[in-house]
């Protein structure tokens, strides 16, 4: 059964494509607009309402919840203090990533953990005596995610703790009269919040949201530009840039949280006496430098790629729909040495850029591959460079303003080299 999410009912009439596509079993707008450039650029110059409510949610209580979590995740949770939240992973016992998320605690006995896949059975299964409690929240909460350089602008309003928030903290508030969960957290690389609201309330939310929005170019945001967004951002995508380990076939298709470009999660790894699942096999990785690939940004000689079509008798393609199958990469010496996992035209650096992965040796910035392309039914390579993720990466997004400024910095950061022309169960809210 197809379900639909709590801000469903307002979102629906402003759908102006009818283009609607599965998410976790609710239906997800593709894009609202004709073209998803119009809410891409809601995003980078003002702010976009995204609808991330199909994520699953699993609150995690008990005495024994953050020693439990510390075992079974593989970023240490007790470096996380209560109000802050972390960007995580899980993995197999060698020490290949299950799958990726964020938890947010509340206290030493009581944390919410999203992702994006079910993984209910998997943490239940791992919890053995200790005294915790994983209970599946997914439907009982909306959320929304309000990003974008005018965001904290629109919503301290209403919540004036968003002032000063931190970035990957969150707080309670009240919105439209409902109570309210804020993180500072989101999937574009830009300024932003989700904002978590019980699903009865979530209409109330949403209307107070776009009042508070009005006449400052905050439009809903579908999945198409959402997807722009996050490669400029460099956050990975289960099924596009890795595979859970649990449904891979063969190794090939797993992937450790330091081939991803995790390994600052484990600076003390060699170190700690913390045991989680997957340990011994992320030690033994570092210290011995065994990693297969390294997880990098590209940006591709816009000259090479102009004059590459331009000689085929074509106009270049500045095409800014992502490409997420494999683009292969080689070195000058015609060597595979990678492939490309998303990649796009970046309104935003006016460049083309692409998340891909290299051997560990070309995996310095300025290192230079050649990226295969079709042009005209054959096989090209075209000249790109190695640049540190995320390609786009404003100020704004981990800034904390003074009190008595919230003004958003319409300074975008650009690639070099560019073209002439990137809560708690008593409140109501999840936690």
């Amino acid at each position: 059964m197809i379900r639909t999410t709590p801000f469903h009912d307002r979102l629906a009439p402003r759908n102006a494509t009818g283009l609607w596509q599965h998410w976790s079993g609710h239906l997800a707008a593709v894009k609202y607009q004709m073209d998803e450039k119009f809410e891409y650029f809601a995003v980078r110059n003002a702010a976009g309402l995204i609808d991330t409510s199909p994520l699953y949610k699993y609150r995690i209580t008990g005495p024994d919840a953050e020693g439990y979590l510390a075992g079974v995740l593989a970023r240490d949770v007790r470096s996380c203090r209560d109000g802050q939240a972390q960007y995580t992973l899980w993995c197999d016992d060698a020490g290949h990533v299950v799958e990726d998320g964020v938890v947010f605690r509340h206290s030493r006995d009581h944390y919410l953990l999203t992702s994006a896949e079910p993984n209910l059975a998997w943490f239940a299964d791992r919890i053995g005596r200790r005294r915790v409690q994983i209970e599946d929240v997914s439907a009982q909460y909306g959320s929304l995610a309000v990003q974008g350089p005018r965001a904290r602008r629109i919503l301290c309003g209403m919540v004036p703790e968003l002032e000063t928030l931190r970035y990957f903290h969150h707080t309670q508030g009240t919105m439209g009269g409902a109570a309210v969960h804020v993180s500072r957290t989101g999937y574009t690389g830009d300024l932003g919040y989700e904002v978590w609201v019980e699903s009865d309330d979530a209409s109330r939310v949403f209307d107070a949201v776009t009042e508070a929005g009005a006449g400052q170019g905050v439009i809903p945001v579908g999945q198409a530009a959402l997807l722009m967004l996050r490669i400029e951002a460099g956050l990975v995508l289960i099924g596009v840039d890795f595979h859970s380990s649990r449904f891979a076939e063969t190794d090939e298709q797993r992937s450790t949280p330091a081939e991803l470009g995790f390994g600052w999660m484990f600076r003390d790894v060699a170190t700690t006496d913390r045991a989680f699942i997957g340990r011994d096999a992320i030690r033994r990785e570092l210290a011995e430098g065994t990693s297969r690939w390294a997880m990098v940004g590209l940006v591709v000689d816009w000259r090479d790629w102009d004059e590459r079509h331009r000689a085929a008798g074509l106009v270049p393609p500045k095409d800014e729909h992502p490409v997420v199958w494999e683009m292969m990469l080689y070195d000058d010496a015609g060597e595979r040495v990678g492939y490309t996992t998303s990649f796009m035209y970046s309104p935003a650096l006016q460049r083309h850029i692409a998340m891909a992965r290299v051997r560990p040796h070309l995996a310095a910035v300025g290192s230079r591959v050649q990226l295969e392309v079709t042009i005209e039914h054959r096989y090209q390579t075209v000249t790109a460079e190695v640049a540190k993720p995320p390609l786009f990466n404003p100020p704004r997004k981990t800034d904390v303003p003074s009190p008595a400024s919230s003004a958003p910095s319409a300074a975008a950061p650009s690639a070099s080299s560019a073209p002439p022309t990137r809560s708690s169960t008593t409140t109501g809210v999840p936690a």
